[in-house]
């Protein structure tokens, strides 16, 4: 018992240090990419490619709404066939960054989660998001690694524990979720009677 006891204990004192600032600015960036057209790519390796695609299951379907556009948003850790493909023959290394590539369009949003920070392949996704002058975003862990430097929006988990970094990234994940779902039923209850919605909204 002592030690789920100090797993919850230590999680908690970590979760306290989160910064909500930062947090509430990924979701005004997701709700002005969301309104704009711009597309939405989600990446990360091993757990943190898990979290990848629960964000973009629940960003894509958990925040519909009538009126407004869906998120146009991608998981670059999903489909595996291009993912092997890209790893065997040009390096794992380039398995995100060349599938970016193809897509980016400037002011799009790539959001990296690692928990160091320093894997290559988010490192390279994060350059050449760069190159096309997209908005990048960072969740990490640690240090906050190489990936903490480069980003536009950095949300650093101040944790050794590798356990407490996944938990808390999947949780930031669900927590940037429901709000957008919660504003977007608030901007509906407002604007019933409306017949535009105005994108300042967002940032009440």
């Amino acid at each position: 018992m002592e030690y789920i006891h100090n797993y919850i204990s230590i999680l908690q004192q970590t979760m306290d240090q989160l910064p909500s600032q930062l947090i509430a600015d990924v979701i005004e960036l997701l709700n002005q990419a969301r309104l704009q057209g711009k597309q939405v790519f989600i990446l990360g390796n091993g757990g943190s490619a898990s979290t990848a695609t629960h964000f973009v299951c629940d960003l894509a379907k958990n925040t519909r709404s009538a009126g407004l556009p869906h998120f146009r948003v991608i998981g670059l850790a999903d489909n595996m066939a291009l993912v092997s493909a890209y790893g065997n023959d040009e390096g794992y290394e380039n398995v995100f960054s060349q599938q970016l590539a193809n897509l980016i369009n400037p002011e799009d949003v790539v959001i990296a989660i690692s928990a160091s920070g320093n894997s290559k392949n988010v490192i390279n996704a994060i350059e050449e998001a760069r190159k096309h002058d997209a908005t990048t975003i960072g969740f990490t862990g640690f240090d906050g690694g190489r990936l903490g430097q480069i980003v536009n929006v950095h949300i650093h988990v101040n944790s050794m524990i590798i356990e407490h970094v996944e938990d808390i990234h999947l949780m930031l994940e669900h927590m940037i979720v429901k709000t957008i779902k919660e504003q977007v039923q608030l901007v509906a209850n407002r604007t019933t009677t409306m017949t535009q919605l105005p994108t300042t909204v967002f940032g009440d």
